[in-house]
């Protein structure tokens, strides 16, 4: 069907026939979108359609079809939807109108492959195009395309006649060889694939679609046993072929029923509980093995020490060296023989170097991942013995067994049978150990995973975590069944996003291809010039075009990159000395741009640990007074006692007590002793996986002997709880539950609970203390504890009281968030802690100061109502003083002076707005310091929020729960060493926020530096431009030495030393400009230009008009006794006859020459000063000792070769005697251009005051989302609401947390210590 056309598909109407499509004009509802059955209404239809933009042959009549006021220009949308109701309605508008909004072009990837929608294949198949990794992180578009033969030829053709710039040039754009040798076809014809990233840099790649053939195995069409696997639908028939292709080390197969590409080398998502127990639970077959292990490719991280010889060719290849490459062979070309030696030297020390430190990190990163290839490992086979084999042999669906002692995972894992101990450090940050159970024989229909209640993570064992302990059930083996393979895995996760790292979208990087076009366009009209000039000389012309290109090599400074990477390499060297190390080098820059920061809590504004402050118990309809264990005295025995005894999740390993420092603290608190049960009686089956607890020596005494933990449910953080069932000696059997007290209290009895339970739990949380509720009930005898069902367990329990824990702040924390906050940083907390105690911390932190509104939002749905509701209420002001501190400047500015007011909110409230109230998220955000109770998907969700808003994000975390969110801000700091913090692009090395500050210190110097690199370099090549181009009209240029003196004495050691200015100790309460194009910096760049440009002309112009100026006597101006040329007397008469000799044509001496050469260069070195900066973000010029040192004695030389009188010196840089009042004149223009250069950039430059009112008198206000917003709210006397409760008019799609980075193959279970317990 034609694109352009709206379509409609739906039930039929009342008549039997189906509803038809009005065409309306634009902004006029169509009467086909009114709501019905299943159906949005028409308003809502812009937040979940698809759209199709007409494009190709035919489009404009197609257009003008559907409505004739259509103009060439504009682009209509046509879209469709397909609710859940299975109504489905057509619509059309304009584009740019309400319905059209980008922040819903991303639903198009996901509605237009519905298979109740229409196709939109074009004229190129039905399926040319489609979505790989639909909904991840490394989304792409892939397109299909088949070998040309013709085409092929001509490319290659192409490629000999070009002597190999066309394969260059495909090397560089791989999506213009596929255009260019290829054909669009589907993607099940496809030969070749064209990717596509579905971010903002919409990078190319190419892919060759391979054939895996199964006929040495197979001999029909069912290759596994398993009907509805994948596996038999990847496969064709008779041929027994697979298609493939592999992209970033995934495997994808061509999927026959689908019709699109699938992820092989993992265990199909579909399977119930008992089918995995079923199918999987006895092992495969010999031949299905073979089958799986031929598609799903081998179980490895293979990460390749890449040849010295690849990188080489791959670092040579890069533009900027080929552009050097031309250089240095114009030059050669030309007898530039040492200048072109010189910078092949320093292109081979960078290319090496770079070439040096490519293969350290990938030697590095090959020796992390090596030894997992090859663990060996026992697999238990279908009517066969247990094997054992190498890791590598592992495919999805064998059946692992789990024994003997620690075993580093090489794969993920489901457990199917008994009860593993792991430390799961490498993918959490923690090394705590983590209680792994098995996957329940579930007879439900729904998928595993999801019949698991949000906890299906406690029976995966992932790749790279360690297990620590072992214990099958009964007689029988502990056993795993393999999920995921190879990359596929929690590990492979983290090694390919190191492999392939998202690209820095940071407007510096925009603005130096800018900057380089611009160069290029100079270069461009000098050349025209050069032509000009030397054609009308009547010069040949070889010597025209080596003349005119050697202009562009002027103009571009080749210098730039590398002056670039070095201040970056200064900057991260200066890092590592504070113990902050940065793999991503390319955001240290982006640094100096943050101008909010979010925090994780425990471990991170507060300690690591916690003190026991007292027990709370509940006694009837009420509480009894505190029972105080801050002096550390035993606890007496009681069912308080019994819980914080047997309900943890530490283990015993080696003799040392191991597992969640809040469970350690508590248990060793009661004095009691954790033992193995190996050591106690008791039937094998109850006691395989069992742990023994018994009163230590200084226990008080208690009646019982010990206890037996008989089974656990562990913690997770969707349920906010964990459980266990025990077993005292001799005696009865109890449940206990501890958690969140909101959670434990919803399991108990109602009349258990006392009427104060919100109040006291109210007053614990606002004093910052971290709550625990207790539970307790007796429990049967005689229950196997093989067939306990969690919900039977936790039902009916009677509420014990709270455990209070004391959390206290790091004290480092306050005076940095006070130094954020007097730089204008914004502190946001984001946490998975109680939403109280967040806002008691976030107030002795000084996040929250006093004076300040606390508003707290809570979104949610009502049973029975269909919209979500947002109630906004006013948080009393808590009278604990939380001591001086400065002025809360951005949450004043929000007020417009008035009292400043914070927004407070769960996680659980924020996806309710994020998915129905949309329009409000941007403003709560706006004021929004304290979210609570908040998933690792929603840090990550709000991190990406706030960058939607214009915001510069740093987040600052303990790397256990903040890996998504650490990597997709701006800048992410990890206080972990763990391999988790490698998603990181910044580590501390010390566990506290000290280093934010630090960070966005050098990060501001660092930016100022590169802004300082960018105007020298400008400076640098339009000063040496404007040289050449004068001496081009006397048809006269520079000599060998002088551009080797210029390039290299000046600007290289320049270069190598400007970006040694440390950076100032102090935060500024503004930021470096952001931009090259910001108007101060385009004024001094081109006033400076101006002034060069002055300069050298009046040097030009004035030596002409001297008396002793002669154009052929190049003695005319020194005394007799200069014997300085006396050698070249033979040369003194220049000839504009190109037919000279080859001296005379290589004679640049002149007095124009010697005149503009000395005033270019020794601008160089004022320039250099001009624009080297100091204060507010870095240290004073002057304490760089060694540029301060380099320029001196560049400035003696220069000031050597202006009064100096040496025969040979002058006769070797190529420069003639001049009197000494022409050099003293020279140095009075070049001191006159210095001052005026110096006041302009201090007085008029770096005058913030000044350009201030400028902004002010011109209206001028900032184009930043969350600026632009502010200034909205300020004029909007309604908010915030108070006292009220708002409802949305239906409930949204779900768009908001969704698109979160996430690791595709864990999240962890665990909550940070914030979110293990309230």
């Amino acid at each position: 069907m034609d694109l352009a056309m709206p379509f409609l598909l739906g039930p039929p109407g009342a008549n039997g026939t189906t509803r038809s499509q009005a065409i309306n004009p634009p902004g006029e509802a169509c009467p086909a979108l009114a709501p019905s059955q299943g159906s949005l209404p028409a308003e809502e239809l812009g937040r979940a359609a698809a759209f199709a933009l007409a494009v190709g042959e035919g489009a404009q009549e197609a257009r003008q079809k559907v409505h004739p006021t259509w103009s060439h220009g504009e682009e209509l949308c046509v879209g469709s939807l397909s609710p859940e109701g299975g109504s489905c309605v057509g619509f059309w508008a304009y584009k740019g109108s309400p319905a059209c909004s980008e922040s819903h072009l991303d639903l198009l990837g996901r509605l237009k492959h519905s298979p109740g929608l229409p196709s939109m294949g074009g004229k190129h198949g039905e399926n040319h195009q489609a979505l790989l990794s639909e909904g991840e992180e490394a989304e792409m578009e892939i397109f299909g395309y088949k070998t040309h033969g013709f085409r092929k030829a001509l490319c290659i053709a192409g490629s000999v006649l070009s002597c190999g710039v066309l394969l260059l040039v495909f090397y560089w754009k791989p999506a213009w060889d596929v255009w260019a040798s290829c054909v669009p076809c589907d993607l099940q014809e496809a030969d070749v694939v064209l990717l596509r990233t579905t971010d903002e840099f919409h990078t190319y790649s190419r892919k060759k679609v391979t054939w895996t053939s199964l006929t040495d195995i197979c001999r029909d069409s069912t290759v596994v046993a398993d009907g509805s696997s994948l596996l038999n639908r990847v496969v064709r028939t008779p041929e027994l072929n697979v298609r493939c292709i592999q992209v970033q080390k995934i495997r994808y197969a061509w999927d026959l029923a689908a019709n699109c590409f699938q992820k092989v080398g993992v265990l199909e998502d579909s399977h119930t509980c008992a089918d995995v127990h079923a199918k999987f639970g006895s092992g495969l077959a010999s031949k299905e093995r073979e089958v799986r292990k031929l598609i799903c490719g081998p179980n490895t991280i293979d990460v390749e020490i890449t040849p010295i010889w690849k990188l080489l060719v791959t670092e040579v290849l890069h533009p900027f060296y080929v552009f050097q490459l031309f250089s240095v062979c114009l030059w050669l070309a030309e007898d530039y023989i040492e200048y072109s030696v010189a910078i092949v030297l320093m292109s081979l020390l960078s290319v090496a170097l770079t070439v040096y430190d490519l293969r350290m990190q990938s030697v590095k990163l090959h020796h992390l991942v090596e030894s997992h290839n090859s663990v060996p490992v026992k697999v238990c086979r279908r009517q066969a013995d247990v094997q054992a084999m190498e890791s590598r042999h592992l495919v999805p669906g064998d059946l692992l067994v789990l024994e003997g002692g620690r075993l580093m995972l090489p794969c993920d894992a489901i457990l199917l049978s008994g009860v593993c101990i792991v430390n799961e450090g490498m993918l959490t940050g923690e090394s705590i150990p983590v209680t792994k159970t098995s996957l329940p024989r579930d007879n439900g229909e729904q998928p595993w995973q999801a019949s698991c209640a949000g906890d299906h993570r406690r029976h995966i064992l992932f790749c790279g975590t360690e297990i620590i302990q072992a214990k099958g059930d009964g007689w029988e083996q502990a056993k795993a069944v393999v999920l995921r393979t190879g990359f596929n895995t929690a590990k492979g996760d983290l090694v390919r996003s190191i492999l392939y790292p998202k690209p820095m979208n940071f407007r510096l990087y925009r603005d130096a291809i800018r900057f380089l076009m611009f160069l290029i366009g100079i270069a461009g009209i000098g050349m025209v010039y050069t032509v000009c000039v030397f054609v009308l000389n009547g010069k040949e012309a070889g010597e025209v075009v080596k003349k005119a290109l050697d202009v562009v090599t002027i103009a571009v400074p080749p210098a730039l990159p590398a002056a670039l990477t070095t201040g970056i390499i200064y900057t991260q060297r200066r890092l590592k000395k504070k113990g902050i190390f940065c793999i991503s080098p390319q955001r240290i820059n982006v640094c100096g741009q943050l101008n909010l920061v979010c925090f994780d809590k425990t471990g991170t504004l507060t300690e690591d640990g916690l003190d026991l402050w007292g027990l709370v118990l509940a006694k009837g309809q009420s509480f009894q007074n505190v029972c105080s264990l801050a002096s550390g005295s035993p606890i007496p025995w009681g069912l308080p006692c019994g819980a914080m005894v047997c309900c943890h999740s530490l283990v015993l390993l080696e003799g040392k007590i191991q597992g969640d420092p809040l469970d350690l603290k508590m248990f060793e608190a009661t004095h009691w002793e954790l033992e193995d049960p190996k050591d106690h009686g008791g039937a094998a089956g109850e006691l395989t996986h069992t742990m023994v607890v018994k009163p230590g020596p200084k226990a008080v005494h208690v009646p019982v002997e010990g206890m037996v933990i008989l089974h656990q449910f562990p913690f997770s953080s969707a349920l906010q709880r964990m459980s266990v069932v025990v077993q005292e000696f001799s005696g009865g059997r109890h449940v206990f539950m501890k958690g969140a007290p909101e959670r434990v209290a919803h399991f108990c009895r109602p009349e258990s609970v006392p009427p104060t339970f919100a109040s006291h739990l109210q007053l614990y949380a606002s004093r910052g203390f971290r709550i625990l509720g207790l539970a307790h009930k007796a429990w049967p005898e005689g229950v196997p504890t093989t067939s306990l069902v969690r919900e039977e367990v936790e039902s009916h329990l009677t509420f014990l009281g709270f455990l209070v824990l004391e959390n206290r702040l790091k004290r480092e924390t306050r005076p940095v968030l006070e130094e954020l906050t007097a730089a204008r940083i914004r502190s946001v907390m984001v946490t998975g802690d109680n939403l109280q105690t967040a806002i008691t911390v976030a107030r002795e932190a000084g996040l929250i100061l006093q004076g300040s509104q606390v508003i707290l939002v809570e979104a949610g749905t009502q049973p029975g109502h269909p919209a979500a509701s947002v109630t906004w209420k006013l948080l009393e002001e808590s009278s604990k003083d939380t001591g001086p501190g400065p002025k809360d400047l951005h949450s004043a500015a929000s007020e417009g002076g008035g009292r400043p007011f914070h927004f407070c909110m769960s996680g659980g409230s924020y996806e309710v707005i994020a998915q129905s109230f949309s329009h409000l998220l941007p403003k709560l955000l706006l004021n929004g310091t304290v979210f609570a109770r908040m998933s690792p998907a929603q840090k990550a969700s709000l991190v990406q929020e706030f960058q939607k808003m214009d915001y510069f994000v740093g987040m600052c975390g303990d790397g256990a729960n903040d890996c998504g969110a650490l990597k997709v801000a701006h800048a992410g700091i990890s206080l972990s060493e763990q391999e988790a913090s490698v998603a990181s692009p910044f580590t501390s090395r010390t566990p506290n926020v000290e280093c934010v500050p630090e960070l966005i210190r050098q990060g501001r110097a660092a930016l100022v530096t590169s802004f300082c690199m960018f105007k020298y370099m400008a400076l640098y090549s339009i000063i040496q431009y404007l040289g050449v181009l004068l001496l081009y009209w006397k048809l006269n240029s520079f000599g060998n030495y002088q551009f080797l003196f210029q390039d290299l004495a000046i600007t290289t050691l320049i270069g190598m030393t400007m970006s040694l200015n440390g950076a100032s100790p102090k935060l500024v309460p503004f930021r470096p400009a952001a931009r090259l194009t910001s108007p101060p910096l385009l004024l001094s760049v081109v006033l400076n230009i101006l002034f060069s440009l002055a300069l050298q002309v009046c040097g030009f112009v004035l030596v002409q008009q001297q008396p002793w100026y002669s154009a052929d006597n190049l003695l005319s101006a020194c005394s007799p006794g200069n014997t300085s040329h006396a050698g070249a007397a033979g040369n003194a008469t220049r000839s504009s006859n190109s037919s000279g000799s080859e001296e005379a044509k290589d004679d640049y001496r002149s007095y124009e020459n010697t005149t503009v050469w000395l005033l270019g260069t020794i601008n160089c070195l004022l320039v250099a000063v001009v624009f080297s900066k100091g204060k507010p973000f870095q240290q004073p010029v002057h304490t760089n000792y060694v540029f301060v040192v380099t320029l001196a004695v560049q400035l003696a030389v220069c000031l050597f070769f202006l009064f100096a009188h040496l025969d040979e010196l002058y006769a070797r840089m190529e420069l003639v005697c001049t009197p000494l009042v022409w050099r003293i004149a020279l140095l009075v223009m070049l001191t006159v251009t210095f001052a005026l250069s110096f006041t302009v950039e201090e007085v008029v430059i770096e005058n913030r005051a000044l350009w201030g009112l400028l902004k002010r008198g011109l209206g001028y206000q900032s184009s930043s989302s969350y600026q632009r917003l502010r200034r909205a709210v300020e004029r909007d006397s309604a908010w915030p609401p108070l006292g009220r409760t708002d409802f949305s008019e239906s409930v949204a799609l779900s768009v908001g947390c969704r698109e979160a980075y996430t690791n595709p193959v864990f999240e962890s279970h665990e909550e940070p210590r914030s979110g293990h317990h309230p």
